[in-house]
Protein backbone atom coordinates (compact mmCIF):
# COMPACT_ATOMS: atom_id res chain seq x y z
CA UNK A 1 0.00 0.00 0.00
CA UNK A 2 1.49 3.33 -1.02
CA UNK A 3 1.14 6.94 -0.04
CA UNK A 4 0.41 9.58 -2.68
CA UNK A 5 2.95 12.40 -2.76
CA UNK A 6 3.08 15.52 -4.89
CA UNK A 7 6.27 17.53 -5.52
CA UNK A 8 5.71 21.30 -5.79
CA UNK A 9 8.11 24.03 -6.92
CA UNK A 10 5.86 27.00 -6.16
CA UNK A 11 3.34 27.96 -3.48
CA UNK A 12 -0.20 28.40 -4.85
CA UNK A 13 -2.36 30.04 -2.17
CA UNK A 14 -5.80 30.44 -3.82
CA UNK A 15 -6.32 33.10 -1.13
CA UNK A 16 -6.33 30.55 1.70
CA UNK A 17 -3.16 31.67 3.50
CA UNK A 18 -3.36 32.85 7.12
CA UNK A 19 -1.04 35.57 8.43
CA UNK A 20 0.87 34.51 11.56
CA UNK A 21 3.33 37.42 11.86
CA UNK A 22 4.30 40.38 9.70
CA UNK A 23 5.78 38.33 6.82
CA UNK A 24 4.99 34.79 8.02
CA UNK A 25 2.00 32.86 6.67
CA UNK A 26 0.49 29.40 7.14
CA UNK A 27 -1.24 27.51 4.36
CA UNK A 28 -3.08 24.17 4.59
CA UNK A 29 -3.18 22.05 1.42
CA UNK A 30 -5.08 18.79 0.89
CA UNK A 31 -3.01 15.60 0.47
CA UNK A 32 0.70 15.16 1.08
CA UNK A 33 2.99 17.55 -0.76
CA UNK A 34 6.72 18.10 -0.77
CA UNK A 35 8.29 21.54 -1.20
CA UNK A 36 11.90 22.74 -1.26
CA UNK A 37 12.76 24.30 2.09
CA UNK A 38 14.90 27.32 2.97
CA UNK A 39 15.29 28.43 -0.66
CA UNK A 40 13.23 31.18 -2.33
CA UNK A 41 10.31 29.85 -4.39
CA UNK A 42 7.50 31.69 -6.18
CA UNK A 43 4.22 32.51 -4.45
CA UNK A 44 1.14 32.74 -6.68
CA UNK A 45 -2.58 33.07 -6.07
CA UNK A 46 -3.31 30.55 -8.87
CA UNK A 47 -1.07 28.43 -11.10
CA UNK A 48 -1.78 30.67 -14.10
CA UNK A 49 -1.41 34.05 -12.35
CA UNK A 50 1.72 36.17 -12.21
CA UNK A 51 3.84 35.52 -9.15
CA UNK A 52 3.18 37.79 -6.17
CA UNK A 53 6.62 37.36 -4.67
CA UNK A 54 9.08 34.86 -3.27
CA UNK A 55 9.03 32.97 0.02
CA UNK A 56 11.15 30.55 1.98
CA UNK A 57 9.35 27.62 3.59
CA UNK A 58 10.38 27.41 7.22
CA UNK A 59 8.19 24.52 8.39
CA UNK A 60 6.42 21.66 6.61
CA UNK A 61 4.01 19.31 8.42
CA UNK A 62 2.15 16.26 7.16
CA UNK A 63 -0.84 15.04 9.14
CA UNK A 64 -4.37 13.75 8.51
CA UNK A 65 -3.87 13.70 4.71
CA UNK A 66 -2.96 17.42 4.72
CA UNK A 67 0.20 19.44 4.29
CA UNK A 68 0.67 22.49 6.51
CA UNK A 69 3.20 25.00 5.19
CA UNK A 70 4.67 27.86 7.20
CA UNK A 71 6.52 30.30 4.95
CA UNK A 72 8.16 33.72 5.19
CA UNK A 73 7.85 36.22 2.35
CA UNK A 74 11.28 37.46 1.32
CA UNK A 75 10.22 39.55 -1.70
CA UNK A 76 6.81 40.98 -2.61
CA UNK A 77 5.83 42.15 -6.10
CA UNK A 78 2.27 43.25 -5.35
CA UNK A 79 0.19 44.24 -2.33
CA UNK A 80 -2.86 42.31 -3.64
Amino acid sequence: MGMGLELNTMIVTKGNEQREEENVFTLVKDSYRLYPMHVPIEVRRTKESEHNGYAKIEKLQWENDQTIITYRLVALNSTN
